[in-house]
């Protein structure tokens, strides 16, 4: 039944009928698949009106009845007794004297001019009742109207009634069902026509490709449409051209469509403008700017859609100067005052430039605003950060009665991207659900954006899955939300299916894919379907190989992408000058940054990033940093935050913390970045106090702390294992609402597993398939930092099993699981797979992991032959760990080989004197020890002091070994002359081998006895709340003996022991280890 609302009769006056009302036969009336089906819907609408009106059938006498309820009644009467009746509404007047001038154009244009669905399918049962006759040509007008008004089924019904159909009706038919988004139906009756004989016209075959486009998933349809183009000479039909070049261009076929632009004969302003969207869409912000040029100097005039696209460009390229040229155009035009999208297109511009009070100022003195121009200023807010603005501008769209529709959402969900923001994202979602946009691909792709860029993977990709329609963008976002997540299999394997689905892909599902590769060969393989593709001549896909070829180190393959790119931007420069700054190599750095140059090229802040990224040594800061910095300050960076932060952590890398705390100090305007690079640059090359008081300034002068300042600050706590600072900074994320983001929930687990507190870890793990490879790897560390070796396997295994593809810091933390747990066959085999199963490179972590494994077990003359053969060349770390073992296990020999190995990389390592003469103590050799101590002094050496602390209120307590200066010294050794008696009563036997002096036996179990770690466990007993854990620190690996006694004092006084030494936890609790006393 319909109403006034719908056919847009609420609230008129009587002149809205001057339409004509029919009704035919009882066939025509039942058969609601008839084109003038609903004429008793309409008089019903006309007797609730309540209004008199006048009958008449046009070709007939009026006949004049009264009230509507007369009428009702006698119609009523007619259609019971099943009467054929025709009846009118309108003036009493011949046809062509209507005042309706469609209708009274009628007889000469058919149904072309109809605008109204209701006058339209009046006069078309006229037609059928016989008043007029249905010719052909007025078939195609009706087929064609039909099809505008959204009837396509209508539209399809007279089709197939013609007997007679020519050329028109075939296209008039193919456009409807483009028109109205049936465009697989479209292919197939395009097809159909070729089976009838027909010949589509060029607007038809426009209109087709234009269906392949549409629908996302008909890639092959056009190239067959494309030959049949070819075959018929339609190329240079400015139509179908247009049309082919922006399935092309939409497609990523920069080239391709190229081609086809230059077999358009003369082409309009609409296929110029189509090419410049082309260009636009791809990246090639210079070739939009170059046909605007060549525009100008031509006869044609830019319309409305060519300058909103220039200005769009404008906002792309970044280039200021060149925007506010553009819009000097535009305001001689005259576009800016009395056209609504081109001031739209500013608006976007201007945000784009951050320049969000521009863009508000053009908002503001707009006369007349759309949606679109609503939708613009939220997207400029937010895309600038401004959250809160972005919010008002949504909420004074809502007040204006402004509809909002998904641009709205899609524009307004990015700015809620963080974790800070992620609750208003939430009630976003719940308002789209609302709104009934939960089936819109757009506003569900920002919203899967959304909760990706906040730190919500698992929300994301349940988006994903749930989405009723996917389109290329909800590929491309979710293959980018996987890379984010460092889910790189799972990216791959999205693209894989694309492939094998046949979905379309473009240069941003390669540009993704390509950031996923983690291994070469995926990289190779990924790079031969960009070329399959016809991609490799693309800017950005040839800069991101550029890219992921530095990454991997090889900068030969980079350079190569490089010079056969038919155009670099500074980005290519930024990419290869990135590369060989990732790979230690500042002179080619340099080099490359002198090529950009001589380009013509203006290096950007990124450039200079990079080379700064390049002298990250102090062998480099006087040859290359410090003239960088000059350059610096002439070019005139020196402004730039993140330049004044890569010098603040260069100089800190180079050893100069002094300079990047000066640095940081006369600043004039601080922010966020420099505050979190002079907090990092302290946390690893300052003490670690010093960054946990930066912290404390940040909160004291309101500075926005963000993932990466807890992340830090996370990290710095767990090196210093203060547990109080780590709770207390772990409820302020909450707090501040960071506990779901990735990296920080990341961080944190780290800190507790660092400092001792594992089953925290466990209480804050996400679930197996939230976990990103981050959370696999920390889980994996934190579990063989604690001695729970088979869990760490294990944890491995699962991760395995959701898919997520182990990268070189997992095996470095699976294989120290292996080496601290004596799993030396499950270790060499992880060490076998990770090079042939997963394709991670063998790195010198995972080789000293090996020497370690190999060397606890005993089996040294296997872990030197692992050297000879290692594909990396052995460092210190090496030579230490082999040094180590052979201390273990008493091999002088080895050792001494060691050692020596040692001492050629660095003469001055003490390590290596410490350890050659704790394997000549190991076995009895004392003048070898002294000859070793005697050296150390030549060298002016010393030996690094063995200390333990432990932590009370607040209060750390150190303690050296047999220390004598604490005000409860007395009761300290009280206490541990009780804990000797109360060992030795449980059957405990010092073990003297762990006393590396040449005294008597008595006086080493009196040294042992004396050791830092026993001092502190005396203090904490004496210290710590009853039934409190124990938890004392250890700068060296806790001896044998001390951990026997360890063992025996937990289950004595019945309480839980933690030790952390140089290389692991110690649980000890009831005469038990966490280590299985394999350390």
């Amino acid at each position: 039944m319909l109403d006034e609302s719908e056919c847009g009769l609420k609230n008129t006056n009587l002149r809205i009928w001057d339409v004509t009302i029919f009704f035919c036969s009882k066939t025509f009336c039942s058969s609601s698949s008839q084109a003038g089906y609903g004429v008793l819907q309409l008089l019903e609408l006309a007797r609730n009106c309540r209004k008199l009106c006048t009958f008449s059938v046009l070709h007939a006498p009026p006949v004049t009845y009264s009230p509507l309820l007369n009428c009702q009644a006698e119609l009523r009467t007619c259609v019971k007794e099943k009467e054929f009746l025709s009846y009118g509404i309108g003036i009493h007047m011949p046809l062509q004297d209507h005042p309706n001038p469609p209708v009274s154009r009628f007889l000469q244009k058919g149904f072309s001019e109809i605008t109204e669905g209701i006058v339209g399918k009046a006069l078309h049962a006229l037609c059928v009742k016989g008043v007029f006759q249905l010719s052909t040509f007025y078939t195609n007008t009706l087929i064609n109207m039909y099809s505008k008004f959204g009837s396509i089924k209508y539209a399809q019904h007279v089709f197939d009634k013609m007997l007679d159909r020519n050329d028109a009706s075939w296209n008039n038919m193919m456009s409807g069902f483009v028109r109205v988004g049936w465009y697989h139906e479209a292919m197939k009756f395009f097809c159909y026509m070729f089976e009838n004989g027909a010949r589509p016209s060029s607007y038809v075959v426009a209109s087709l490709v234009t269906a392949c486009d549409r629908s996302g998933c008909m890639t092959e349809g056009a190239l067959q449409i494309h030959g049949y183009v070819v075959k018929c000479g339609f190329m240079s039909n400015v139509f179908v051209g247009t049309s082919l070049l922006h399935f092309y261009g939409t497609h990523g076929s920069v080239s391709e469509a190229n081609k086809l632009f230059e077999e358009i004969e003369e082409p309009n302003i609409v296929s110029w403008t189509s090419l410049m969207v082309c260009y636009a869409d791809n990246g090639h912000t210079t070739e939009v700017l170059n046909i605007y040029r060549h525009l100008r100097q031509t006869t044609l005039i830019c319309n409305e859609n060519t300058m909103a696209t220039v200005i769009r460009t404008c906002g792309m390229f970044g280039d200021t100067t060149l925007g506010y040229q553009i819009l000097g155009d535009v305001v001689k035009s005259g576009l800016d005052t009395c056209s609504v999208s081109v001031a739209n297109s500013l608006i976007s511009m201007f945000g784009n430039y951050d320049s969000v009070d521009e863009a508000s100022r053009v908002f503001n003195n707009m006369k007349e605003r759309d949606t679109i121009s609503w939708n613009s200023i939220i997207s400029a807010s937010a895309h600038n950060g401004r959250f809160e603005e972005s919010l008002g501008h949504f909420f004074w769209m809502r007040r204006s009665h402004t509809k909002t529709n998904y641009i709205t959402l899609s524009a307004l969900l990015p700015a809620c991207g963080s974790a800070q923001h992620l609750k208003w994202g939430k009630g976003l979602h719940g308002l789209m659900i609302k709104s009934g946009l939960e089936s819109n691909v757009c506003v569900c792709n920002s919203l899967l954006s959304m909760y990706s860029q906040a730190g919500s993977p698992q929300d994301a990709e349940f988006v994903f899955h749930t989405m009723p329609e996917r389109d290329l963008i909800s590929w491309n976002s979710m293959m980018a939300s996987h890379v984010e997540d460092g889910k790189y299999s799972h990216a791959i394997r999205l693209l894989i299916e694309m492939l094998k689905t046949r979905k379309t892909t473009n240069y941003v599902t390669f540009t993704t894919a390509l950031s996923a590769c983690y291994n070469l060969e995926k990289l190779r393989i990924a790079h031969a379907f960009v070329v399959h593709y016809g991609l490799h001549h693309n800017l950005i896909i040839g800069n991101t190989l550029v890219t992921m070829y530095g990454k991997f180190g090889l900068m030969d393959e980079a350079q190569k992408v490089c010079k056969i790119m038919p155009e670099r931007d500074v980005v290519t420069w930024n990419a290869l000058i990135g590369g060989h700054a990732d790979n230690t190599d500042p002179n080619a750095a340099l080099e490359s940054f002198n090529l950009l140059r001589r380009e013509g090229l203006l290096s950007n802040y990124i450039t200079i990033v990079n080379l700064l990224g390049a002298c990250l040594s102090p062998d480099y800061l006087l040859k290359h940093g410090m003239p960088i910095h000059a350059h610096i300050v002439v070019a005139g960076f020196e402004l730039n935050t993140y330049v004044q932060s890569s010098l603040i952590t260069m100089y800190a890398e180079c050893g100069d913390l002094n300079a990047s705390n000066f640095i940081f100090d006369v600043l004039a305007n601080k922010n966020s970045s420099t505050w979190n690079a002079i907090l990092s640059a302290n946390a690893h090359y300052g003490p670690g106090e010093e960054a946990l008081k930066f912290i404390a300034r940040m909160r004291n002068d309101g500075v926005d702390l963000d993932q990466f300042s807890f992340s830090v600050a996370l990290a710095t706590i767990g090196n210093l294992t203060v547990l109080d600072e780590g709770q207390q900074l772990h409820s302020w994320i909450i707090k501040l609402g960071f506990e779901s983001n990735e990296y920080v929930l990341n961080a944190t687990m780290d800190m507790y597993g660092k400092c001792g507190e594992i089953d925290d870890v466990f209480r804050i793990l996400p679930l197996p398939k939230s976990r990103s490879q981050r959370s696999w790897n920390i889980l994996i560390s934190a579990l063989a930092r604690h001695g729970f070796f088979r869990q760490a396997t294990k944890a491995f295994q699962e991760m395995l099993d959701i898919g997520l593809i182990p990268d070189h810091i997992t095996f470095v933390s699976l294989l120290s699981a292996c080496s601290h747990g004596g799993l030396v066959d499950e270790g060499l085999a992880y060490f076998s797979s990770m090079t042939t199963e997963f394709g991670v490179p063998t790195g010198i972590e995972h080789c000293v992991c090996i020497i370690d494994l190999l060397g606890r077990s005993g089996r040294l003359a296997e872990a030197e032959a692992f050297i000879d053969k290692m594909p990396v060349p052995p460092n210190d770390l090496v030579w230490r760990s082999l040094l180590a073992a052979c201390k273990i296990h008493g091999n002088l020999e080895l050792g001494r080989k060691a050692a020596d190995h040692l001492l050629e990389l660095d003469s001055s390592d003490d390590s290596a004197y410490v350890l050659y003469s704790n394997v000549c103590a190991s076995t009895q050799r004392w003048g070898d020890v002294e000859n070793v101590r005697k050296q150390m002094e030549s060298h002016s050496l010393k030996k690094k002091p063995a200390c333990s602390w432990i932590k009370l209120k607040n209060k750390v307590t150190t303690f050296g070994m047999g220390d004598q200066f604490h005000t409860q010294t007395a009761q300290i050794y009280a206490k541990l002359e009780e804990l000797r008696k109360m060992t030795r009563e449980e059957g405990y036997v010092p073990d003297t081998s762990y006393a590396l002096q040449d005294t008597d036996e008595e006086q080493k179990e009196h040294n042992l006895w004396n050791h830092s770690e026993r001092v502190a466990l005396a203090f904490g007993l004496i210290n710590c709340p009853e039934g409190s854990t124990i938890r004392i620190y250890k700068n060296l690996r806790v001896c044998g003996d001390c951990h026997s006694v360890f063992k025996l004092v937990s289950k004595i006084v019945g309480r839980k022991i933690t030790v952390r030494d140089s290389y692991r936890f110690h649980h000890f609790y009831g005469g038990k280890c966490s280590c299985s006393d394999y350390w």
